[in-house]
C-alpha cells in the first residue's frame, strides 16, 4: 500500500511541475490559468516595492574557490554599497555568491526560486525571496524590473536566460539595459560561433552583439552599471516595464489572461504535431529551406501537425510542405503593433501581444522540436526547452538539431566550455538534443519516440 501511494504522489508531482499542460490535448484546466496569474500578481506586486534592480544570472554549480565566486561576491558587495538591488534566483552557486556580496554589504538582496521536482534551496544570504511553480512566470519576473544584467558562465539555464533578453532588445520588445559578459575564456567562443555561423544568415545582428561589454573583474562590471537612474515615466506590462506610478501594477494584467486563455484554447484538440523553428531570413534557394519543405512534407505525411512561427523563412519552408500535402499548418507569432502577419502556407494561427505567452503556447503542446539555423530567438527557444527537460520540468522528447555545419561548433562549445572546462554542465545534458543532416534521419527519431 505504501508503495502504491508514494507512486501516486510521484504522478501527482509529475503533472503538476510538468510544462506540457495536458496529455488528452484539453488545455483548458481553469486551475492552471488561475495558478499562472496568481504567480504573476504576486510577483509583480513582490518587486512593485524595489529600485535601481540589477539582474545577476549563472551556474548554480559554481563553488565558493572558484574565481567567478570571489567576482560575483565582490559584485554583489559594489551594488550593495551603491543602493542596488541585487536580483538573483535565489539558488547556490554565481547566486549565492551575489546574495552574499550584497547582504554583507548591506544591500537588498532578493532571491527569485523555482520550485523543482528535485529540491533546489534558498542560498542563506537572501533577504527578501519569492518562488514560482512555471519558469516562464519566473524568467519574466527576473527579466522584468531590470535595469542591467549580468551574466556568469552558466548551463543550459543561463543560456536561455541570456538569449531571451537579448533576443527581446533586438526585437524592440524590452527597453535597452547594459548585458555585460563576466569571462572571455567562457563568453568568447559563444560570441564566435554567433559572429561565424548566426550572422551569414542576417539572424543574429553584428551591431547588437557589439553593444556587449566582455569584462574580467567586478570593477570592470560595475562601470556599465553605476551611473544608471531608474525609469519614472513607467506604466506598462511588457517584458520589462509594469510599474506604475502608484507603485502597483496596471490593468494590462487582464491582457495576460485573456492571450492565455486564447491561446489554450488555441492548442485544444492539438495532439501530434512537432514544432520547427529557425531563421526568418533564410533564403529559398538554400538547402537548409528545402530540407524545411521536405520535412514539413514527412510530417504531413506521418499525420504530425507542423508548427511554427509562422512568418517567412524557415518557417515558411516547413509551413509550405505541410500544406501542399494536405497536412496541418500552424503558425503561433507575435504581433508588431496591431498588426499580424503570416506566411502563406498557414492554416490556423494565433498571435500574441506578449512574448512570454506565446513562448508558452508555442512550446506546451509539442511531441517534437527540430531547431534549423538561426538567431537569438531559435537559440533562446532552444536553451528554455533543454533547461526545462534537464530540470524534469518537461517531458523528455527529441530536440533535434538540423544540420552538423551550422550547429557542430555550439556542439563543441558546450561540450568542452560547459561540461569540461567549466563544468556547468554534467556529461549527459549533451545527449538531450540530437543533430542531423537529412529528413531522414529527423522522421526516424520523431516516430520512434511515437512509437
Amino acid at each position: 500500500m505504501k508503495k502504491e501511494r508514494n507512486e501516486k504522489i510521484k504522478q501527482v508531482v509529475k503533472k503538476d511541475f510538468s510544462y506540457a499542460l495536458n496529455e488528452s490535448g484539453d488545455y483548458r484546466e481553469s486551475w492552471r490559468i488561475f495558478r499562472i496569474m496568481s504567480e504573476f500578481v504576486e510577483g509583480y506586486q513582490f518587486l512593485s516595492k524595489m529600485e535601481r534592480e540589477v539582474t545577476i544570472l549563472g551556474s548554480a554549480r559554481t563553488k565558493p574557490d572558484d574565481i567567478f565566486y570571489k567576482v560575483a561576491e565582490q559584485i554583489g558587495g559594489l551594488l550593495g554599497k551603491n543602493d542596488f538591488t541585487v536580483i538573483t534566483g535565489g539558488g547556490p552557486g554565481i547566486m549565492e555568491a551575489t546574495n552574499k556580496g550584497s547582504f554583507e554589504a548591506g544591500g537588498i538582496s532578493v532571491g527569485l526560486n523555482i520550485q523543482l521536482p528535485f529540491e533546489q534551496r534558498i542560498n542563506p544570504f537572501v533577504k527578501h525571496s519569492t518562488a514560482f511553480y512555471y519558469f516562464f512566470t519566473r524568467k519574466v519576473m527576473l527579466i522584468s524590473p531590470s535595469n542591467a544584467f549580468i551574466y556568469f558562465p552558466g548551463g543550459f539555464g543561463t543560456m536561455d536566460e541570456f538569449f531571451e533578453v537579448v533576443d527581446l532588445m533586438e526585437l524592440g520588445k524590452m527597453r535597452r539595459s547594459p548585458i555585460i559578459l563576466v569571462g572571455k575564456k567562457y563568453w568568447q567562443p559563444l560570441l564566435d560561433f554567433l559572429k561565424n555561423k548566426s550572422l551569414p544568415f542576417s539572424s543574429a545582428s553584428k551591431e547588437e552583439i557589439g553593444l556587449w561589454h566582455l569584462v574580467e573583474t567586478a570593477e570592470e562590471a560595475f562601470e556599465f552599471i553605476k551611473d544608471i537612474e531608474e525609469p519614472t515615466d513607467i506604466c506598462e506590462l511588457d517584458p520589462t516595464n509594469f510599474k506604475c506610478a502608484d507603485g502597483g501594477t496596471d490593468w494590462k494584467i487582464f491582457k495576460i489572461m485573456a492571450e492565455l486563455v486564447e491561446g489554450f484554447e488555441f492548442l485544444t484538440g492539438i495532439i501530434e504535431d512537432v514544432t520547427v523553428l529557425g531563421t526568418r531570413s533564410m533564403s529559398k534557394d538554400s538547402p537548409y529551406y528545402e530540407n524545411a519543405y521536405q520535412l514539413g512534407k514527412a510530417l504531413a505525411k506521418n499525420n504530425f501537425a507542423t508548427v511554427t512561427g509562422g512568418g517567412t523563412g524557415i518557417m515558411e519552408a516547413a509551413n509550405k510542405g505541410a500544406f501542399e500535402m494536405g497536412g496541418e499548418s500552424i503558425g503561433i507569432s507575435m504581433k508588431h503593433g496591431s498588426r499580424e502577419s503570416y506566411n502563406a502556407y498557414v492554416k490556423k494561427a494565433i498571435s500574441f501581444n506578449f512574448p512570454f505567452t506565446r513562448k508558452l503556447i508555442i512550446t506546451a503542446p509539442s511531441k517534437a522540436f527540430v531547431f534549423f539555423p538561426g538567431g537569438f530567438g531559435t537559440l533562446h527557444q532552444l536553451f528554455e526547452v533543454l533547461t526545462l527537460i534537464q530540470t524534469k520540468k518537461m517531458e523528455r522528447i527529441p530536440v533535434i538539431l538540423f544540420g552538423h555545419d551550422f550547429w557542430g561548433p555550439l556542439h563543441a562549445f558546450i561540450k568542452e566550455i560547459f561540461v569540461h572546462e567549466f563544468e556547468t554542465a554534467g556529461d549527459e545534458d549533451d545527449e538531450l538534443y540530437q543533430i542531423v543532416d537529412s529528413v531522414d534521419s529527423a522522421m526516424e527519431l520523431i516516430t520512434e519516440f511515437r512509437k
